[in-house]
């Protein structure tokens, strides 16, 4: 007997209306885990993460990545069609995801109270860069924007230069990650809810509002108590962490660069025998964090100074004898190879149309997080423009081919 496949939200269907990262982000983790989404694209262009670092043909490999395990349907927003079949998909979805400009979604006719309307037990999930109420809630913005608001870009970088991004869009995934989270307990909720009978949980219960920079505000640990409590301002401190001492990125003989982070009390002991600095170790002025920190030019440019002198693996090998918590700074080649990535199934492997052409065994990021030991597999890439829109809305909504055609279409003297 084969074992089925672990799948803890078999039997949830989404509405995906989201474009970019955000909304998409978390209708790829719904789908990771077992749930139908069904990913509505506009015609001819779908969504434009489809051309967002597009190298070859026209579907990008970032598409692919974070529509994984969805399934494509083309349908018109701007006709009352594709109006039509989105309240009639709703009816028989769980969830809805979207991150439009507050305000769009009811210009199209398609606000909250009227999707309860089609579904009272709907569970709305709704990202923006504000949220939906607020003085700046219709302000447009991306990740970009809310990362600045929140306070997490002022501490990216080096003290002596302006703010620096990452390099990806970590604002859009965390919103992501908690409108995901979001979505599930709303159908917790419900569920509990029905299970008691209590009732059905009225519609501002059910709409979950996740604001960019509200999400990347909730990473940013004790700043506004630190700051409230003691006056503490933090500024940029380049590869270090705020107060925490000796912990950085250096440079080796090879030209390569390591982390370590020695910072632990009887860690650093351990650390400052391996670099040849015992009288560091035992420094009296050195043994707290505190301490530590306010010396942290010093241990650095120790610390600097026999990394220099080994190689990468070398230095690491040292470390690694004395229980000095220290890894490699990896690229994509690395992450490829490595054996750990392999060993947990991390990196998984698929022959892939960039719309022109097919290449093969192109590895993409597994499922995190693992059950099972290892991670889940992959179903299908992110899917191409309306793969399913016959099998969705004709299998789903018993839709004829002229009904599918119009959803898909704007007629002409419709509002936009």
């Amino acid at each position: 007997m084969v074992n089925e496949p672990i799948a803890p939200l078999k039997g949830v269907r989404v509405l995906e209306l989201g474009n970019y990262i955000a909304a998409p982000t978390a209708g790829r983790l719904l789908a990771d885990f077992g749930a139908e989404v069904i990913k509505v694209e506009r015609p001819g262009t779908g969504d434009e993460l489809r051309n967002w670092r597009l190298r070859k043909g026209t579907t990008s490999m970032l598409y692919r990545t974070l529509n994984r395990n969805k399934k494509s349907v083309v349908l018109d927003l701007r006709g009352e069609a594709g109006r039509a079949a989105v309240l009639e998909l709703v009816g028989h979805c769980d969830i809805l995801l979207e991150n439009f400009r507050p305000g769009t979604l009811e210009k199209w006719g398609l606000g909250p109270e009227v999707l309860n309307e089609a579904n009272p037990e709907l569970v709305i999930t709704r990202i923006s860069a504000f949220g939906q109420t607020g003085p700046l809630s219709q302000r447009p913005g991306f990740a970009a924007v809310a990362e600045a608001y929140s306070g997490f870009r002022n501490l990216v970088g080096d003290p002596d230069r302006a703010p620096v991004r990452v390099g990806v869009s970590i604002g859009d995934s965390i919103a992501g990650l908690y409108a995901a989270f979001g979505s599930v307990m709303g159908l917790f909720q419900r569920d509990a809810r029905r299970q008691a009978g209590s009732g059905a949980v009225g519609l501002t219960g059910r709409v979950i509002d996740v604001a960019l920079h509200e999400a990347m505000f909730s990473m940013m640990e004790s700043l506004i108590p630190d700051y409230e409590a003691y006056g503490d301002r933090r500024e940029r401190v380049g590869g270090r962490m705020e107060g925490i001492a000796p912990s950085n990125a250096y440079v080796c003989a090879d030209g390569t660069s390591i982390v370590v982070a020695g910072n632990g009390d009887s860690i650093y002991h351990r650390y400052m025998e391996t670099i040849g600095r015992p009288d560091l170790g035992a420094d009296p002025g050195l043994q707290t964090n505190a301490e530590r920190w306010g010396r942290r030019e010093e241990l650095d440019a120790a610390i600097g100074e026999w990394s220099r002198t080994l190689t990468a693996a070398d230095a690491l090998a040292a470390l690694d004898a004395a229980g000095v918590p220290a890894g490699p700074i990896y690229t994509a080649a690395d992450i490829v190879a490595d054996e750990q990535y392999a060993a947990r199934n991390m990196i998984q492997k698929f022959d892939v149309s960039t719309g022109e052409e097919m290449l093969t065994g192109v590895g993409f990021p597994g499922i995190v997080p693992v059950l099972d030991g290892r991670s889940l597999p992959i179903r299908n890439l992110g899917p191409d423009l309306g793969e399913h829109t016959a099998e969705v809305l004709g299998g789903l909504l018993g839709m004829d081919a002229g009904q599918i055609d119009a959803a898909m279409r704007h007629e002409e003297g419709t509002p936009a």
